[in-house]
């Protein structure tokens, strides 16, 4: 089994008027691509935050890499949200630079692949670009950089479902799964189920199941979806 990158153990997160993870205990493997599906409000975003370490456990803890897991894990993570966050003024050129000089691990030259990958114009300010190109473009910071866990928050959010083929090709094509492992939370799960190695089921704040993808179709003849209508 590989070994544990991200580990909950018995992990709440309370709001004031919502309890979004509710002792919650679980642990993501190092070297794959794990899926967390569910319906909108299940705590998936909730897990990716806290793993990133931008919102803190009510009770319990999360490690990542061993260690617990705090704001100042930028070496270690890259987190993708499913909040636009990128500055509109910036060209796509500029948002490249910008990136590069907040992160010592971005990957200049795997940027410039991604750059031509996903037919982004160097010259174009943020704000003149399409949803769908704004989308290409987070997923391409995400990707350039060189971490160990890569979040991923809704990516395929606003993308052409003619091109989401080609951008989740892209995510295996330009990782390093020796040394990566990739959380992605996503709505479109028969497009990204081929790429995954793991799936979690989150439902009301609690795991509802934990299974390989492969042993879903293997050893119970059923694709994502079917084992999903199962599990809620």
């Amino acid at each position: 089994m590989p070994e544990c990158i991200v580990e909950f153990n018995r992990v709440s997160k309370k709001y004031v008027r919502q309890v979004a993870l509710d002792n919650v205990s679980l642990q993501f493997p190092q070297g794959k691509i794990i899926g967390l599906v569910g319906p909108n409000g299940s705590g998936k975003s909730t897990i990716l935050k806290l793993t990133a370490g931008l919102v803190r456990p009510s009770s319990g803890t999360v490690k990542v890499n061993g260690q617990a897991a705090h704001r100042m894990l930028a070496s270690e993570v890259s987190y993708l949200s499913e909040l636009d966050t990128l500055y509109p003024f910036y060209t796509t050129s500029e948002t490249i630079d910008f990136n590069a000089g907040q992160f010592g691990d971005f990957d200049r030259t795997k940027a410039q692949e991604l750059l031509t990958f996903m037919q982004l114009d160097p010259g174009k300010k943020v704000k003149d670009l399409s949803k769908g190109n704004r989308g290409r473009l987070k997923i391409l910071l995400s990707l350039a950089r060189k971490v160990p866990l890569i979040l991923m928050d809704e990516p395929l959010s606003g993308l052409d479902p003619l091109v989401r083929d080609s951008i989740i090709r892209s995510l295996i094509s330009y990782l390093d799964l020796e040394q990566q492992t990739v959380i992605i939370t996503t709505h479109e799960v028969t497009e990204v189920e081929p790429i995954l190695d793991t799936v979690v089921a989150v439902q009301n704040g609690q795991i509802r199941g934990v299974a390989e993808v492969e042993d879903i179709r293997i050893n119970h003849g059923q694709g994502l979806v079917e084992w999903m209508k199962e599990i809620y």
